[in-house]
Order: C-alpha cells, then structure tokens, then sequence
C-alpha cells in the first residue's frame, strides 16, 4: 500500500513537529485535535518553526507554504477516514490512547497502520482496544520532531513484521535513523537507559555530592552529552519525568524507578520545566544568569 496522506492526532509539541516532519517531506497531512485552538496552536509551532528556516536561508517562504498547504487542520477524527497511516500524539494517558484508538479503529480502512508516539507505554495494551492488533506498532519521535533524527519503531505482542517493515520504510523517506524494539516493554531503548541516568543524577544532587551545575558539566565535558542531565529534564518537562517514572516503579515492581523525593516535591510545588517557566533550574532569571547556567 502506497502511504500518501498521514493523520496525526494530537496537534500539541510534538504532534505539530510529526506532523511538520511528514509534510516537509512531501506527504499530505491531516492534523486533528480536539479544539480548534489546540489545532490553531499546532498550525502556530509548524509555521514558527519553518519562518526560522525561511530567516536562515533554509527554505524559502515559498517552499515554507506549499508544506504548510499539505496540511490539513480538523477537530472531527472522522475526516481522517481516507488517510494511509495514523501517528497518535496524544497525552500519556492509557485510557485516552484507548479511546482514540478504538475510535480510529472504526473510522479507517482495515489495511491501515495505527501508530503511536508513546514514550513508554504498552503498545500491546494500546493495541487491545481494536481489532487490528497486527496493524498496530510504536512510532516513537524524539521532540523535536524536526530536528532529532531518532525513531524508535516498537513491536506490540502482535505487531506483523510487514507493519514493522512499512513503518521503517516511512521513516527512510523521512530521513531518520530507525531502531527496532523487538519486545513491548516500558521504555523502550531510550528512555529504559535515560530514566535511570535522571534517577542518579537527581540522587547526585540529593546527596550533595554536587550542585547542579557541576553534575551537567560533568556530563556534557565527561561523557561529550549536548545537554546536562537537569536541563534535559527541564526541556522535557520534570512532570513527564516524574510520571515515566512512577510508570517504571509500577510496570517492573521495583523501587529503583521510584522518583526521588526532590523531584515529588517539585511536581507538588508545581514546577515542571523550563516551557512553564522553572524545573531545576530558573529560567525567568536575568538573561545574563540564564546564559552561563544553560550554555
């Protein structure tokens, strides 16, 4: 089956950026969401994004609105009844997963892939709500979507391998580094390796072994990371951070993924990362402070 036209739901950070990435691409997208404000605030981020490009002498504004003319806004699921590929980008919420993929299930064609962008829930549970389990896989982005070359491809229990093999031969086109995950298990690759690094580091931090600051030197001059361990949380988001791991804690029964208690406390005093204003590190600070923190 020849993939022309991809439906994206969720039109949020990185919905907008899968959806971008589809369209730079050549691809026609069909971007929905539940309100046209949340839609609106999509089409914002993807056009915010390319004017950049267009400033940089990436692209040109005529470049930059014929991929913006590819994209198709709705807030109705249902218009996604002819598309050739879904990408979920919902929140990360088992029960709305579910939902959407129930839905979509009913609205699609039998031979079309249903795909999410979870970070770390059970593709095999997301898959459970319809009846095409074989036609249903992980398609997991890294934010932003634009820019990060990952994808990571996850197999449910019932994945095909021919559902694999056409998510790969998607994210080629797409320019993108594919790896497969083989098994369905939280995390995947990244985030099974990443979690516990945010894990110690925050311990680091507990202990007083060393401040923040020093503990991210250490990882961008010692193990060559673009960014420090606190400032990729803060980028994220430490409430994302917090509920993978929570996630881990319940899904393995082990308590080494149990987030440490500075991290509770920041999600109860409300402060989840640097796109709503403070997580490890205060990002409404002088620019000047800002700079020599972050750099």
């Amino acid at each position: 089956m020849a993939i022309k036209t991809v439906g994206v739901v969720g039109a949020g950070s990185m919905g907008a950026g899968i959806a971008n990435v589809f369209a730079l691409n050549g691809y026609n997208v069909v971007l929905r969401d539940i309100e046209e404000r949340f839609v609106q605030g999509g089409l914002d981020r993807i056009n915010k994004f390319m004017s950049k490009s267009v400033q940089k002498g990436k692209m040109t504004e005529e470049a930059k609105q014929e991929v913006l003319a590819r994209i198709t806004p709705t807030t109705d699921l249902q218009d996604l009844k002819d598309v050739d590929l879904v990408v979920e980008a919902v929140l990360e919420d088992m029960e709305l997963k579910q939902s959407v993929f129930s839905q979509l299930d009913e609205i699609v064609r039998e031979d079309v892939i249903l795909a999410t962008n979870t970070s770390s829930l059970s593709i095999t549970e997301i898959a459970a709500a319809t009846k095409r389990p074989d036609r249903i896989a992980g398609m997991h982005f890294f934010n932003p979507a634009q820019v990060m070359k990952l994808v990571e491809v996850v197999r449910g229990l019932s994945t095909s391998d021919e559902t694999v093999a056409a998510l790969k031969e998607v994210s080629a086109v797409l320019r993108k580094e594919v790896v497969e995950v083989k098994k369905d298990v939280p995390g995947f690759i990244v985030n099974r390796i990443m979690i516990p690094q945010f894990i110690e580091a925050i311990k680091v931090l507990e202990e007083g072994i060393a401040t923040k600051e020093d503990i991210d030197k250490a990882m961008r001059y010692g193990l060559n990371h673009p960014m420090g361990s606190f400032e990729l949380q803060d980028y994220a988001g430490v409430d994302i951070g917090f509920h993978v791991m929570e996630y881990f804690q319940k899904e393995f029964a082990d308590n080494r993924w149990a987030p440490p208690l500075l991290l509770k406390n920041m999600i109860r005093a409300g402060r989840f990362g640097k796109k709503t204003g403070a997580g490890f590190y205060d990002y409404n600070q002088e620019p000047a402070k800002k700079e020599a923190v972050t750099k």
